[in-house]
């Protein structure tokens, strides 16, 4: 579905609105033709990117053609960070956005990317569908925004231009982008690297002019933003998993009235898409790397690296809300 947005307006009201000292709402019943917008930074092919247009489908479905999504991707409508100040301020209305720029407004949301907290999608689904999920959703709406479900950014793992890396010694003194996540830039600076944080949209460019050594991403994120062609190694750490929070603005809640849930159920469903793309598109693109002579894929030593990074969680449950941190690493293990 085609549709224009005018990005420097969009921004301009975001921040013009963002100066005021609370979220206005506007409380009025869904109508014919209600139009809301949905932004996100995924490329095209990403298992988010078909989700979120699964969404839009399934809205207009459900809501008898009362409701439209108008879908922006590829950070259309700005980084995650602005995406979630639109939000905030009601200039936007859902977003698929990344746990790292979420964190900045429930610093708890982090602790979800303890190193080697998840072994796969299904464990952190169990915890986030269970009392700790609960608590976070009270602490999303504490300031203004309502989460319509847990989206899989998936397990990550680490490339770069330099070297194979196999140990957590082989990562000492490189330079490494991470997003502006204060868990995953922890990791890395147990494993002895530098991190700089650079628009996921500026990183392929950043790693092709050697600003930074590596990265580290989601498999399907190396793949369709096609980082393997400036980064030939692969580590497959599986250093941490991720969230993508779906989110909805209170703008848009008051705007839906009776369509609400048809809205939270087509988002429930889209999210049961987007995690099974995501781990059918993690063995696929793994296979393709395997089979590309041009890329080094390697096995790490997990264990190692594991223990490397174990002063990560000890420092998170120093933190005010480290009672929080203690639950979800206690939740991991149940």
């Amino acid at each position: 579905m085609k549709f224009e947005i005018n990005r420097r307006r969009f921004l301009a009201i975001s921040s013009t609105v963002l100066a005021a000292p609370a979220i206005v709402t506007m409380v009025r019943p869904a109508y014919a033709g209600t139009t809301l917008t949905l932004g996100h930074g995924a490329a095209p092919g990403n298992p988010r990117t078909v989700a979120a247009s699964k969404f839009a489908e399934l809205v207009a479905e459900k809501t008898a053609g009362r409701v439209k999504i108008n879908v922006a991707g590829a950070e259309t409508l700005g980084s995650d960070s602005a995406m979630l100040t639109s939000l905030r301020t009601g200039a936007l209305d859902f977003t698929a956005n990344s746990q790292g720029a979420t964190s900045a407004l429930v610093p708890e949301l982090a602790a979800l990317g303890l190193p080697f907290l998840f072994e796969n999608t299904a464990k952190a689904m169990q915890v986030l569908n269970g009392p700790v999920g609960g608590e976070l959703v009270k602490r999303f709406e504490a300031v203004g925004v309502v989460p319509l479900d847990w989206w899989d950014n998936g397990i990550r793992h680490l490339t770069n231009s330099k070297r194979e890396v196999a140990a957590p010694a082989d990562v000492s003194g490189m330079k490494i982008r991470t997003p502006a996540d204060p868990m995953t830039m922890d990791i890395f600076k147990a494993l002895g690297a530098t991190t700089e944080q650079i628009a996921f949209g500026e990183l392929y460019v950043a790693l092709q002019q050697g600003v930074v050594d590596g990265q580290e991403n989601p498999l399907a994120n190396i793949d369709s933003s096609k980082l393997y062609e400036v980064n030939k190694y692969i580590s497959l750490t599986g250093h941490k998993w991720e969230s993508t929070p779906f989110l909805m603005s209170q703008v848009a809640l008051a705007r839906l009235g009776s369509d609400l849930e048809a809205v939270k159920a087509a988002a429930k469903e889209a999210g049961e898409l987007q995690r099974k793309l995501s781990a059918d598109k993690d063995d696929e693109v793994l296979a393709t790397f395997r089979s590309n002579a041009a890329i080094e894929v390697a096995e790490v030593d997990r264990q190692a690296f594991a223990k490397a990074t174990a002063s990560v969680a000890e420092t998170w449950k120093q933190k005010p809300f480290g009672d929080f941190v203690a639950k979800i690493e206690s939740a991991a293990k149940g």
